[in-house]
């Protein structure tokens, strides 16, 4: 393989594409926030968005100049100039122009069908809007990336058309040109044959932009790099329209520890898994515990037979060293588990039972009895913790309940209110306090809070971020045990707790109270315990 093939440029474009996934909506501060931890990552261009389109994304352009990022090049999207409207007259493109990027992106309809369809001209007339854009670009001493849009279903249609659009963009002076699959529904043996007669045939730059739409935007993505592309266009977390674009947190490492090749972010890949957690964050979106790489269960173990391999040698059932993607083990407990597997989870815990195996039987015991009530402690790992340090008496509760009430009333608007009034004892003193919410849930951890933030503020940094309710036997109808979990976090720390009751508020309570004595332990372990008034 020739050694230039083997670096590979990473270009993002999570701020523009991923920002088109249902349920996002990115601040001003949300993108420079993203922006910065790309830098981070060592992502090698940022598409920060579309000049001229709307007031956030000019605003970015000329924020984002202040950051001081120290690696990524900062790239503005747009299209070739509209058909009947001079260059200096196009204000989109002019935008572009104003927004001072260090790369300029110039989208271009590369598909007759859409030439014809969606532009409404002819063949001929998108060559000409191709070339003068690029080359008035050029000019301007930017440099270009052409993308061709729907490159893979125009090449399947009419190759002939396609290969004159992308060599109009090369004639023009494009540093490179991206091929793109906007549908999404290319096939890898596609990729690979029409991406290799593309870089015989233009003998430029290449790179790739592929959507999700059959589950192959990774896969096709390495196929297009073992065909020839230098470059791939990917979002973090594989955010997208639709079914979302080629996931760079799966990628980066595939590209890196799979297939030998180099790219910026190979010496910042022990940072991949936070920077996916935090893009999470700020998109306001649960996380994919169960993508590669960067998922809590991606390195997960629940049957016996492997926790024990895994504990003689990692290889045995894990493909890489969690710790290079910045991601670490998991042992899961269940009802399946037996001593030896309550013994490494202490030890990842940092408990010694080794020589306790009365302990250890008791635990073990303990979870059992629980599981058949219900309980699933897999996705409640902070509910976990507190009982096997409970059991060796390292925990004991930081409050104790007294009482609670809650009370739900629909008012004359037909608007149901709710109030939770709650009586606690810390340190030997009542705290005695009501709260409203919009729920019951929610008006008891409002007033659960309120009981404890003078004894105990860093309660106020707690966030709740899921709340799940399972319904464990449908057969008793509204007499049925739930189990309710909820995700609870503090910046990019998270946790699961879990209650099992018949009552859902009960339940919950259990949920709740699970998820603040954990962060409250983590705190104070060590420490004065009970915290300070």
């Amino acid at each position: 393989m020739n050694e230039n093939k083997k670096i590979i440029s990473i270009y993002d474009t999570t701020l523009r594409d991923g920002a088109q996934t249902v349920g996002i909506s990115f601040s001003l501060q949300d993108k420079i926030k993203i922006a910065q931890v790309l830098d981070r990552l060592k992502v090698d261009y940022i598409e920060g968005g579309w000049p001229g389109s709307n007031p956030k994304d000019d605003l970015f352009f000329k924020e984002i100049r202040k950051s001081g990022l120290q690696h990524s090049k900062i790239a503005s999207f747009g299209s070739t100039k509209r058909p009947n409207v001079s260059l200096k007259d196009d204000i989109l493109l002019q935008s572009l122009v104003s927004s001072k990027s260090d790369t300029l992106t110039i989208v271009a309809k590369t598909w007759d069908f859409q030439v014809t369809h969606a532009l409404n001209i002819e063949l001929n007339d998108n060559f000409i809007l191709i070339y003068d854009t690029v080359a008035y670009l050029k000019d301007l001493g930017f440099e270009v990336i052409l993308d061709a849009e729907h490159f893979y279903d125009g090449f399947k249609s009419n190759p002939d058309y396609t290969l004159k659009c992308l060599m109009k963009g090369k004639e023009a002076g494009a540093d490179m040109i991206v091929l793109c699959d906007t549908n999404g529904g290319t096939m890898p043996n596609d990729v690979e044959n029409i991406t290799k007669t593309i870089v015989n045939e233009l003998g430029c730059k290449i790179g790739v932009h592929f959507h999700n739409d059959t589950g192959l935007a990774v896969a096709n993505s390495q196929y297009a790099v073992i065909s020839g592309a230098v470059s791939v266009q990917g979002t973090m977390n594989g955010y997208g329209e639709r079914c979302g674009n080629c996931d760079l947190t799966t990628l980066i490492p595939n590209l890196v520890l799979k297939m030998g090749y180099e790219c910026s972010a190979k010496n910042q890949l022990n940072y991949l898994t936070e920077a996916s957690r935090f893009v999470s964050e700020i998109a306001n979106l649960a996380h994919n515990e169960r993508v590669p790489y960067v998922g809590d269960n991606s390195f997960a173990h629940k049957g016996g037979i492997h926790i024990s391999a895994i504990r003689k040698d990692s290889r045995t059932y894990e493909h890489i060293n969690p710790e290079i993607v910045g991601n670490s083990r998991k042992i899961t407990i269940s009802e399946l588990s037996g001593k030896s597997t309550i013994e490494i989870k202490s030890e990842e815990l940092g408990i010694n039972l080794l020589e306790k195996d009365h302990l250890k039987k008791n635990i073990l015991e303990k979870i059992k009895t629980l599981e058949d009530q219900g309980f699933h402690f897999e996705s409640a790992e902070g509910s976990l913790e507190l009982l096997i340090r409970e059991a060796t008496g390292e925990y004991e509760p930081f409050f104790k309940l007294k009482g609670f009430r809650v009370i739900s009333e629909m008012n004359e608007s037909e608007m149901l209110e709710c109030e939770g009034t709650i009586k606690v004892e810390v340190n030997g003193k009542i705290e005695h306090t009501a709260a409203n919410g919009q729920g019951p849930v929610d008006a008891l951890d409002n007033a659960l809070r309120k009981a404890l933030i003078k004894f105990y503020p860093e309660i106020s940094q707690i966030h709740l971020t899921d709340y799940k309710v399972r319904v464990l036997d449908e057969k008793a109808g509204t007499a049925a045990s739930v189990r309710v979990i909820i995700d609870q976090k503090i910046g990019t720390e998270h946790w699961g707790t879990m209650g099992v009751s018949t009552n859902i508020i009960d339940a919950s309570w259990q949920a709740l109270v699970d998820g603040i004595e954990y962060m409250l332990f983590k705190k104070y372990s060590g420490k004065n315990k009970k915290g300070t008034v």
